[in-house]
């Protein structure tokens, strides 16, 4: 995707917000605190899963089991893609923004118009039916179709390359999820 284009599109979500047409993503899970910006975990593989190290203070929540099975469902998608850690990194820093990694249904009042799954994509929006939307393989695959699509992802800031595909109301917000992220990605993408 070239730069007028994606500068077009950031443009029109920017002044979609504004007007009170998009909203963000639900404030789900408040609890996520902030930690030291500094890579620990990954800092031998940091320049394959953080290649430019992470941007901003970083928040980190502990997983239950549900949520760690959607990651490594995440992971599962990602191989059978073909697409390298680094897609991981992106498609679960997103998650963990969106859902907490977790595979929301409709929300009610409190959903984001018709967002549903770990990524909070909407049917309305053609990522799909609710039931394949709400699959943790179909939704990351979907993302990453998205993401395949931007030009240079690979080599861009996580941000910006989750960004380019979600068009989210906050789109710095998905940064300080690319530690926990990636500590996810080196833990769980050889088991």
């Amino acid at each position: 995707m070239n730069t007028m284009l994606r500068k077009s599109v950031l443009g029109i979500a920017g002044l979609a917000f504004t007007g009170g047409v998009f909203a963000g993503p639900i404030a789900a899970h408040a609890d996520a605190r902030p930690v030291e910006g500094k890579p620990v975990a990954v800092s031998v593989q940091g320049g394959k899963l953080i290649p430019h190290g992470v941007q901003g203070a970083q928040s980190k929540i502990d997983l239950n089991d549900e949520q760690t099975a959607n990651a490594k469902a995440i992971i599962a998608a990602t191989k059978k893609a073909g697409l390298p850690e680094r897609a991981a990194v992106i498609s679960i820093a997103t998650s963990l923004q969106e859902s907490k990694l977790e595979n929301l249904g409709h929300l009610g009042d409190a959903n984001d118009h018709d967002s549903l799954g770990l990524f909070q994509q909407r049917p309305s929006s053609g990522w799909g039916t609710p039931e394949q939307i709400t699959d943790p393989e179909y939704s990351t695959l979907a993302f990453e179709k998205g993401l395949k699509q931007v030009d240079g992802w690979q080599d861009m800031p996580l941000t910006e390359a989750a960004q380019t595909v979600q068009v989210s109301a906050y789109p710095d917000a998905y940064a300080q999820w690319e530690q926990q992220a990636a500590d996810i990605v080196a833990h769980n993408w050889n088991s």
